[in-house]
């Protein structure tokens, strides 16, 4: 298992991506045979030697250039040829590495993992998705939630089933009950676009559809997996990051509430590629790049790819 890690995404980095990839192989009881660290050489050797981390558990990959956060995403994959995001994803396309993790442009990622890799054939987009903290310490997957503003119905229902694989091998939920993000409950409420991704939901026997879910059930027990485009999903994603930084400027503590800080999962994966992608928020510190690395592990050795190639297949679809 080679996992690639981009050193200079981030605003902390590369001191928090090596902090946190030293609390990954220390934790790992069987550690993969190797992580590829895409970077600038002359930063991100001295602080592996300055945070013991086992040279003999990396690859370092050196990368003078730097997507800032700010780039427009597809220029600057074309003009920088020699940047950690750029060649982080050569690498993986071509299989020198198993998965891609960064903490960089968000922009940038999208837009390389959408064209240097192939999506599941069958998925029409790939999408993004975000963990949801139940009240009665359950986990929820609400998707899209950013990557595509605008849908069409048959781009949720394909979300709906992307999303109940990876809650099922990755999150461990063995029947998700998938929820139609909505303001009513009822059949036939909402916009043109729920009420045409209703029946589509209702009649897909590869997931297990409960109905529509409104705002008030997202954070309780009421759908495993909750559906929307990503203008809605990103709102809602927002919202929920919002609750956590209140709680920390009024010194609240509760443990419901620390389940909001994004670290405790690291990153989001993008669903519907071949092969791991895993995007890091830009103010990532140590236990999110170490979240991160333990995703990508989890990714890579369970068979949540060729779940999702044989539900999108035309034997499956028909």
């Amino acid at each position: 298992m080679k996992i690639g890690l981009d050193m200079m995404g981030g605003d902390f980095a590369p001191l928090e991506a090596v902090k946190g990839l030293q609390l990954f192989l220390s934790s790992q009881e069987e550690a993969p045979a190797n992580v590829f660290l895409f970077g600038d050489e002359a930063q991100v050797r001295p602080l592996l030697e300055e945070h013991q981390v086992p040279l003999d558990r990396v690859t370092v990959v050196h990368t003078p250039q730097v997507i800032g956060m700010h780039e427009h995403p597809t220029k600057a994959l074309k003009e920088k040829q020699q940047s950690s995001i750029t060649v982080g994803f050569h690498f993986l396309a071509s299989g020198k590495i198993d998965a891609f993790i960064s903490a960089g442009n968000t922009g940038a990622m999208l837009v390389g993992a959408c064209y240097s890799l192939k999506s599941i054939e069958g998925v029409l987009r790939p999408t993004i998705s975000t963990i949801i903290p139940k009240e009665d310490g359950k986990t929820g997957l609400l998707l899209d939630v950013g990557l595509n503003a605008d849908c069409k119905p048959e781009n949720l229902n394909q979300f709906a089933l992307l999303g109940s694989l990876y809650a099922k091998h990755i999150l461990g939920i063995e029947q998700p009950r998938v929820g139609l993000i909505n303001i009513g409950e009822e059949e036939g409420k909402g916009n043109i676009l729920a009420q045409a991704t209703y029946p589509l939901l209702k009649e897909n026997n590869q997931i297990n559809f409960v109905g529509n879910v409104e705002g008030r059930d997202v954070f309780i027990d009421s759908a495993d997996v909750m559906v929307c485009e990503g203008f809605t999903g990103n709102i809602i994603l927002k919202l929920a990051e919002s609750l956590y930084d209140i709680t920390q400027r009024k010194s609240i503590e509760h443990e419901y509430f620390d389940r909001f800080n994004f670290e405790n999962y690291g990153g989001t994966p993008v669903l519907g590629i071949n092969k791991p992608v895993i995007i890091g928020h830009g103010i990532s510190h140590a236990k999110a790049f170490k979240n991160m690395l333990s995703l990508s592990s989890k990714m890579i050795n369970s068979n949540l790819f060729e779940q999702m190639q044989q539900a999108f297949a035309p034997s499956a679809l028909s």
